[in-house]
């Protein structure tokens, strides 16, 4: 979902590694190892995204009497 976010941004992957201080590829690596919480949370600040958009494609909807 990252990808996408950043591809309406107009912004590409690299540019987000470098911009956060990622190394090379490190995105990429999330496909196949989860990532840290706190990097989720950097790219999140950085695309200016609610971090559930990153996660679920979306924001989760608060459950109802909450």
């Amino acid at each position: 979902m990252i990808k996408e976010v950043a591809r309406e941004q107009g912004i590409s992957v690299r540019s987000i590694e470098r911009e956060l201080g990622f190394s090379n590829g490190t995105m990429q690596r999330w496909n196949k190892h989860s990532p840290n919480v706190e990097k989720i949370k950097s790219v999140a600040g950085y695309l200016s995204v609610p971090i559930e958009k990153l996660i679920y494609g979306q924001p989760k909807k608060e459950k109802e009497g909450k």
